[in-house]
């Protein structure tokens, strides 16, 4: 019997790996013949896709650059729009403080006379000398002050429309002149 000189394993996986890389190399050869065959097959190369690359990172720092300098231009817009709406805000709650002051002293005038004009009326009736005369003093010292009243209603409510009026009038203007609206 006759026998077959034996392989060594390295030589039987040289052996195996033989035909799989024949094939490999087969299709690696056929590949640039198929993309040279069709018109619109471009393999880019490492220069073509860094020019874009160039272009994308110049374009996307411009329009970076342009944000930051229409955000800067927005804050100092909204930063200037809010300093004088707090402006604004300052003389409205000045006058308002004003206004309550004014009006103040005017109910405490108003007290005043009506403190005295009671004192008035209670000495006048001490020294009435019959119950007529208590009634007909009552009478006048109603109508009298029931006037007294009416004008004091009146001035202090005049001088309340104007405390507000002045109050408002800064902050109302500066809404105008926000939204460009003439009032």
């Amino acid at each position: 019997m006759a026998t077959a000189p034996k392989k060594s394993a390295a030589a039987q996986a040289v052996s195996a790996t033989a035909p799989m890389e024949a094939t490999a190399q087969a299709v690696s050869a056929a590949a640039p013949m198929e993309a040279a065959a069709t018109p619109n097959a471009v393999i880019p190369t490492l220069p073509d896709l860094a020019e874009p690359a160039v272009e994308i990172q110049q374009s996307f720092r411009s329009a970076l650059e342009k944000s930051v300098v229409e955000s800067r231009a927005a804050f100092v817009k909204a930063k200037t729009a809010a300093d004088e709406a707090a402006s604004a805000f300052e003389v409205s709650f000045e006058a308002a403080k004003d206004g309550a002051l004014a009006i103040n002293a005017k109910a405490f005038e108003a007290l005043r006379a009506n403190s005295e004009a009671n004192f008035d009326f209670l000495k006048a009736v001490l020294a009435a000398k019959s119950l007529s005369d208590v009634i007909a003093l009552h009478a006048e010292f109603t109508r009298k002050q029931v006037e007294t009243m009416t004008g004091q209603t009146k001035d202090i409510g005049a001088l309340t429309q104007k405390a507000m009026t002045d109050a408002v009038e800064p902050i109302k203007e500066r809404l105008a002149k926000s939204f460009k609206i003439a009032v």
